[in-house]
């Protein structure tokens, strides 16, 4: 194991300062954009689960990666081939194949609000493939803000815990999970930060004070993702860290900075951990308060060791750099401590009641057993390797056997799961992303995306050196940056396999830009272009970029556009649940029928206008727009309950309340509420009770309420909304 370092007089010395800090200028005003808009995103988009939040958030990265695109069409000068020109297409190809999936979609409105988050993420990406090709000298400023944004999310979910009275004075968890409302958001937030600490630490130029914060920064990366209890961030890191160890060569460095803030972030997770009123859930407020402010300056405390480790570092290493004989042996040492670290867990798991392969064996059958309970919500669930992930991924897996090719339609997997589940649970992720896109997308799908990541791949290993041909290439200081950023995206990508936190705005954005990067850089050590054009006399002389720059506008608008149809129309819903509250029915009726035009695909403005319909005596208007909802989304067991409640307390037809209750009985066999519907509606119709069992569901031509054919089998999940 080696640093590379270059070797050093002692003369060097004199010049080390400590305390330089760098000079306003575009890089350090760049850093302060990129990290702003990160950290914006994370606290205003939050889990990425309210359509208010996450629509906002999208128009916003909507227009601002049109702007994006288009002023990089105007200004850049041209160079070379377009990197990365063939994984943004196939990113295209995804999305537009979500989009068109709201054709056959079972929550079709549902597939609208999934294709808009996909096309966002696509325009993102766009923008940060535009956004290296004007400005590739830049790098360091997408490390900076990544960092910045990521200690910003994570000190600020450490704050609710420090001063809970303040921040978050009615949490029940103990679990981190501000500001997303997700703590494994938060662990991975913390995860995908701590590359590009160690490559501020680790570097051998820039301003030794910023190498000495990274220190603390790391421990507090560190100290959240461990009191937000991730496993799943836990992964991610440890493979993003082994990536960034085994091709970066700055180990030694970086093996400083990662043990410094292990070790000041050990002693603060250990005390955290002994304390109960940081460690349960449900614990009164004036408790966490004062076990918070104590939490608070132990992290004052360590902040500052590791600052002073940090600058101590600094100047042993400029005072007296390591020989290469040092750095091998210093290598040797740790890569031993390093392989001692399994050789000990297997000797302590052999002092187990189960012994060694017995414990082994165990923790697999624990982690793919779909009956599992869910693990502890305590410290202890890191150590734990149940997870009830197994039962969601077997539920994908059953939905994807069903409808193999095309899925049930973005976003669908919430509403199909409900045919399959065997338990109460109110889930709407498979927590993975391969098993979910199986599950909505289908093969189809699954191919459009591994197809592009391995288009991205192959840009991102021309960037960073890693193919064949680029072995013996040197190390600069770009190189360094840019397999910095593709450990951030790796780190992104485990946690995608295991959770659903593609869906968090806020982690999405971060893997998407350092993606986008990679992506478009091109070979390392390629020439950058020139000035920039920032004439309009030149943008005139060649008039495909006024074309392209147009076009990038247009598109961003209109895709803009679709994406807050849904959100007017919920606007609109609610305000006419405002105007039945105050008896104004014929104005609920009104935004009722403005919610629906705006989104003819959503379930709420014909609810609250087949509650208007009915305050206003017209029952057949009403019973039409109940129909209006099983034709849309004839899956959905919710729009069933609905028209069986109307039959049944409306028109008073106990038989076709209960033809319609055994169909949302098919499509959600374990809600109590329709079993128990289901069994009383039941004895009124035929004296008795019967045995529960799933009914069979109508297909989508079906009339609503009707049976379904005499002799026919039951049928599987509706492939299509109708």
């Amino acid at each position: 194991m080696s640093s590379h370092a270059a070797a050093r007089s002692p003369g060097t010395t004199l010049a080390y300062r400590p305390f330089a800090v760098p000079r306003p200028g575009a890089d350090l005003a760049l850093t302060a954009g990129i990290a702003g808009v990160l950290a914006v995103v994370a606290f205003a988009a939050q889990g990425g689960l309210l359509l208010g939040r996450t629509t906002k958030v999208e128009l916003a990265l909507l227009v601002g990666s049109g702007v994006t695109v288009a002023a990089s069409a105007l200004a850049t000068p041209q160079r070379g081939r377009w990197h990365g020109a063939t994984a943004a297409g196939l990113f295209l190809a995804l999305g537009l194949f979500t989009v068109a999936s709201v054709a056959w979609a079972v929550a079709p409105d549902g597939a609208w609000v999934e294709s808009s988050r996909t096309l966002t993420y696509v325009a993102v990406f766009a923008a940060a493939l535009a956004f290296v090709r004007a400005v590739p000298q830049r790098w360091p400023a997408v490390l900076y803000g990544v960092a910045l944004a990521g200690l910003v999310v994570a000190g600020y979910a450490l704050a609710t815990k420090v001063l809970p009275g303040q921040l978050n004075p009615d949490e029940l968890y103990a679990r981190l999970r501000s500001p997303y409302g997700y703590w494994n958001a938060v662990g991975l937030t913390a995860a995908m930060a701590v590359p590009p600490f160690l490559w501020l630490g680790a570097r051998r130029g820039g301003p030794p004070v910023l190498g000495a914060l990274a220190y603390p920064a790391v421990g507090l990366l560190l100290v959240t993702l461990m009191l937000s209890y991730s496993r799943g961030g836990l992964l991610a890191l440890a493979l993003g860290c082994a990536l960034w160890f085994a091709v970066v060569p700055l180990r030694l460095r970086g093996a400083a900075v990662l043990g410094g803030g292990a070790l000041g972030a050990a002693l603060v997770i250990l005390w955290a951990f002994s304390q109960d009123a940081l460690t349960e859930d449900r614990i009164p407020l004036d408790v966490r308060s004062s076990a918070g402010h104590q939490l608070g300056l132990l992290l004052l405390a360590m902040v500052l060791g590791l600052s002073a480790l940090g600058l101590l570092a600094g100047f042993l290493a400029a005072a007296r750099p390591l020989e290469a004989r040092e750095r091998r042996r210093a290598g040797i040492a740790i890569l031993c401590a390093l392989a001692l670290l399994p050789v000990g867990l297997a000797i302590g798991l052999t002092q187990t009641q189960r012994g060694l392969f017995g414990t082994i064996g165990h923790d697999v059958s624990q982690l793919v057993d779909p009956k599992v309970a869910g693990v502890t919500n305590s410290p202890s669930r890191l150590t734990q390797s149940g997870s009830v992930r197994a039962r969601y991924w077997k539920e994908a897996l059953q939905i994807f056997g069903d409808h193999p090719a095309l899925g049930v339609g973005a976003g669908g997997y919430g509403t199909a799961r409900l045919r399959y589940r065997r338990d109460s649970l109110d889930v709407q992720h498979a927590h993975g992303y391969v098993v979910q896109t199986l599950a909505d997308l289908g093969i189809a799908g699954l191919v459009l995306s591994l197809l592009a990541l391995g288009a991205w791949w192959v840009s991102a290993a021309r960037a960073t050196g890693l193919r064949r041909r680029d072995r013996g290439q040197p190390f600069t200081p770009e190189r360094i940056g840019l397999l910095t950023l593709l450990a951030v995206v790796v780190i992104f990508g485990v946690s995608s396999f295991v959770d659903w936190t593609w869906f968090v705005p806020g982690n999405a954005l971060v893997a998407l830009l350092c993606a986008g990067w990679l992506a478009g850089r091109g070979a390392p050590g390629e020439a950058v272009p020139g000035r920039l054009l920032l004439r309009p006399r030149a943008w005139l002389a060649e008039r495909w970029r006024v074309a392209v720059a147009a076009a990038a506008l247009i598109a961003a608008l209109a895709v803009a556009w679709a994406a807050w149809q849904p959100l007017r129309s919920l606007n609109a819903s609610n305000d006419g649940l405002a105007a039945l509250e105050g008896n104004d029915v014929a104005a609920a009726k009104a935004d009722a029928v403005t919610a629906h035009n705006r989104d003819p695909l959503a379930l709420d403005p014909l609810t609250v206008l087949a509650i208007s319909e009915s305050r206003m005596g017209n029952t057949r208007a009403a019973l039409a727009a109940l129909e209006q909802e099983v034709r849309l989304q004839p899956a959905s067991s919710e729009v069933w309950l609905r028209l069986a409640d109307f039959e049944l307390n409306r028109l008073k037809r106990p038989k076709e309340a209960l033809r319609a209750l055994a169909a949302a009985l098919y499509l959600d066999p374990r809600d109590p509420v329709t079993v128990s519907a289901y069994l009383e509606v039941s004895r009124r119709v035929t004296g008795t009770t019967p045995a529960v069992a799933p009914a069979a569901a109508p297909q989508p031509g079906q009339q609503p309420g009707a049976p379904a054919q005499p002799g026919q089998p039951a049928p599987q999940q509706p492939k299509s909304a109708g």
